[in-house]
């Protein structure tokens, strides 16, 4: 436990000049709350939204009264975690390891912010689900569990896990899938829970998945299912079947987010995340004053 609360220190500190600066900025300006409330009533002006007029209260008084709304910044966002098998490879750093990093920043500037965070820990199925709360205590709760957690499975079905999430959330929150998304098809699942939700899924990548090295023959280990190959990486047609698999893989996962308009961020294991996330917010930022 002291070695979990020094992990959770440390994510602490290292993550503190990101989400006092640009992070926290963008974070505030892009993700919105539950939408816009009923706040309180006018009479009209010229110049106002004529779709906003109250018409029966209009007809009572006798003049143009118009409704005036405020946003509500009361927003959940959870954090859908892989802890399947596969997240525990990584050259330098495990996928895991940097999920959590990415995660802890996140979610300091979703508590800056006065959001309320949760979690979901999934595999083949949600192991754990940790409902959203307000405040630094229950973000370092998140972590903590995060750190600590043991999965049951190591094998990864997407579709099952974010049918499982739509069930579970019955209130409009922010939703960030961290995961490599090695898992079969959850085309669907996804627009289901992104119809409700607003959802970002943030791609976890090691560079050694991406280009297998030339080092003769190696025994390579699936670390969700076990099973052991032996391959010669020096192989000509080896090296453009593997590079072809990992290109069709990488194409199809965009097309599948851009079905259901969701926003994807890569991030690779041995470098700084905070040029992708900064690329991510100018995007949202930009879109969203069309």
């Amino acid at each position: 436990m002291k070695d979990i609360l020094r992990q959770i220190k440390k994510l602490e500190i290292s993550t503190r000049d990101p989400v006092s600066g640009i992070m926290a900025g963008n974070y505030h300006s892009i993700f919105k709350g539950q939408g816009i409330e009923f706040s309180d009533l006018r009479e009209y002006m010229t110049g106002d939204d004529v779709r906003m007029i109250d018409w029966n209260v209009t007809a009572r008084m006798n003049k143009p009264f118009l409704k005036e709304f405020i946003e509500e910044r009361d927003l959940s966002v959870y954090f859908l975690m892989d802890v399947s098998g596969s997240f525990n490879f990584g050259d330098l750093i495990t996928k895991n390891r940097k999920a959590i990093e990415l995660i802890a920043s996140l979610m300091f500037s979703a508590v800056k912010n006065n959001d309320s965070v949760g979690g979901f820990f999934a595999s083949d199925e949600v192991e754990k689900f940790i409902p959203a709360k307000k405040g630094k205590k229950h973000s370092f709760r998140v972590l903590k569990d995060m750190l600590s957690f043991e999965p049951k499975s190591k094998v990864t079905d997407l579709n099952e896990v974010i049918m499982s999430v739509s069930n579970i959330l019955k209130r409009r929150s922010l939703i960030f899938i961290v995961s490599d998304f090695v898992s079969e098809s959850f085309d669907n699942a996804l627009r289901v829970l992104r119809n409700r939700h607003d959802v970002v899924a943030i791609k976890l990548s090691d560079l050694k998945e991406k280009q297998m090295p030339d080092i003769g023959f190696i025994e390579l280990e699936d670390e969700e299912t076990g099973e052991q190959m032996l391959v010669d990486t020096s192989d000509k047609e080896f090296q453009e079947n593997y590079n072809r698999v990992i290109l069709e893989h990488d194409d199809n996962l965009k097309k599948v987010f851009a079905r259901s308009s969701v926003d994807m961020i890569e991030v690779f294991t041995d470098k700084d995340f905070s040029k992708e996330l900064n690329n991510f917010f100018k995007i949202r930022k930009m879109r969203s004053v069309r």
